[in-house]
């Protein structure tokens, strides 16, 4: 997104699905006037998609594979697909009381279609299909818990010339009615960049949902890289709604709650970096430092002992090498679900990273990612027993280099063995690309829950990232959480593969 404009956008949309294997088309279900129907006051999309999304609305559980596969066969396209589920999810489940829970039918979008673009061409629908189906039950979810629906934009818009402003005001104040109008009118008037750049900046300040406010922005940006556009405005005004979340505290912005400490304080250190901190030296070694201390830092000192090492020169890509280790590492001293969020949201905060076009909002996002990790430690003591576990320290410990099906043998089965497996293979020259397929397959056979999703899709892109010193490890600690090939397929995955 260097160099992103609407235009571009919209471009990426059309070629991002390329590759996707054709159904040949056999009927196409009509849609009543009746079945495009928008009931007044509900939230409206564009009216090529609106009956579509209102077909996924309507059509119960038991039949949408049958209905979405006669959708597909009738030529409905993978691209139309993927924007109605998204769509759907945001305008009929609620992220509340937290940007996550049955709202991740709406976070889990992106890494279904990630996982989509990776599968063999029998398999490409299969991980669409399934998020269709995963936003069927937390549409179920919500109307147990109220019924919640995104609702259309009820006041006068602000100008266009001062959208922005109101909207970056508007969410420093926490102002929600203010947010909604507001983002509304910078969908149509800001840029892809600067509309980026300030929800990046929101959505990184505070540690509630456990990351899932920086994942969302993170993961619609991108699907909307793939669906167009042209349906920013309620993805923008979802965001902020999902961003503003406090639920249960009172107005953060006059409170000073633990949740937004580090964001503050961590402003506050952006200037105490030296300006040439993209010309420092990679260093595999600083990587272990970095690691060595988020396992006894405090949420403050990990963002002090960043910036030390920004003054030394140090290159801010070891030091995020040093970050994503300490978030698998964490994964195998507790393989539950507060770190498996340590991975998620830093993949999050690292595209958030990679993408932001202001220098100095990247420095402060690589100092918020560091105190996450420290909160993400602390959250997860608080969850159970943290056993002292020391990823670089992690021994080979078999005779002979595995093959890949032994290592998805003991995936999930003995976790510590498969993870020493991992390291062994990649480090006798196993092809980690063919792994990270093979990986990919299995989550699309086998998982059955967003979170497997959402975290192979961060690990896969993070390894692709990371230095290669450190790839094995990297890959090795997050196999606690993977798929194994010994796990049953779901049946929806049977279902789907067996449909003609």
């Amino acid at each position: 997104m260097a160099t992103l404009t609407r235009r571009n956008f919209i471009s990426a949309a059309g070629g991002s699905a390329v590759g996707i294997a054709a159904i040949q088309p056999n009927w196409f279900p009509s849609l009543s006037a009746q079945d495009a129907k928008v009931e007044p006051g509900m939230v409206r999309f564009r009216p090529e998609i609106e009956p579509l999304v209102r077909l996924l609305e309507d059509t119960p559980r038991e039949r949408i594979v049958d209905v979405v596969g006669g959708e597909i066969r009738g030529g409905t396209s993978y691209r139309e697909l993927l924007a109605a589920v998204f769509l759907a999810g945001m305008r009929n489940v609620q992220p509340r009381p937290a940007v996550g829970f049955k709202f991740h039918s709406v976070l889990v979008v992106h890494a279904a279609h990630q996982a989509a673009m990776a599968a063999t061409n029998e398999g490409r629908w299969l991980p669409l299909i399934w998020a269709i189906d995963n936003f069927k039950s937390a549409q179920a979810t919500d109307v147990k818990e109220g019924d919640w629906t995104m609702p259309a934009v009820s006041s006068k818009l602000p100008p266009a010339e001062r959208a922005l402003t109101v909207l970056d005001e508007a969410m420093a104040n926490w102002d929600e009615p203010a947010a909604d109008v507001a983002a509304a009118a910078a969908a149509r008037a800001a840029s892809a960049h600067q509309l980026f750049d300030l929800y990046a900046k929101h959505s990184a300040r505070d540690f509630r949902s456990i990351g899932h406010k920086a994942i969302y922005v993170s993961g619609a940006f991108r699907t909307l890289e793939v669906i167009g556009w042209e349906h920013s405005e309620a993805v923008m005004r979802s965001l902020a709604y999902a961003i503003l979340n406090h639920t249960g505290e009172e107005n953060p912005s006059r409170h000073d709650y633990e949740a937004d400490r580090a964001g503050r304080r961590n402003w506050e250190l952006v200037d105490q970096i030296p300006k040439n901190w993209m010309d420092g030296k990679a260093d595999p070694a600083a990587s272990q430092r970095v690691l060595e201390s988020l396992r006894t830092v405090s949420v403050q000192d990990a963002a002090k002992s960043v910036v030390e090492m920004l003054r030394q020169q140090v290159h801010p890509r070891s030091i995020y090498d040093g970050i994503l280790l300490a978030s698998a590492e964490l994964v195998t001293r507790q393989p539950g679900i507060v770190p498996l969020h340590a991975v998620t949201a830093s993949n999050a905060l690292h595209n958030l990273y990679n993408t932001v076009g202001d220098d100095r909002l990247r420095r402060w996002l690589l100092l918020q990612n560091a105190s996450f990790l420290v909160h993400f430690r602390e959250a997860a003591v608080g969850r159970g027993e943290l056993p002292e576990a020391k990823l670089d320290q992690l021994a080979v410990t078999g005779q002979t280099v595995p093959s890949l099906d032994e290592i998805f043998e003991k995936v999930q089965k003995d976790r510590p063995a498969a993870a020493s497996a991992v390291l062994q293979y990649i480090r006798a020259g196993g092809d980690a690309r063919t792994m990270i397929r093979r990986a990919r397959e299995l989550v699309y056979l086998k998982g059955n829950d967003s979170h497997d999703y959402k975290f192979s899709a961060a690990a896969i892109e993070d390894a692709a990232f990371i230095d290669p010193q450190w790839r094995a490890h990297y890959l090795a600690g997050c196999s606690y959480l993977l798929r194994g090939s010994t796990e049953k397929s779901t049946p929806l995955a049977n279902r789907v593969l067996a449909m003609k």
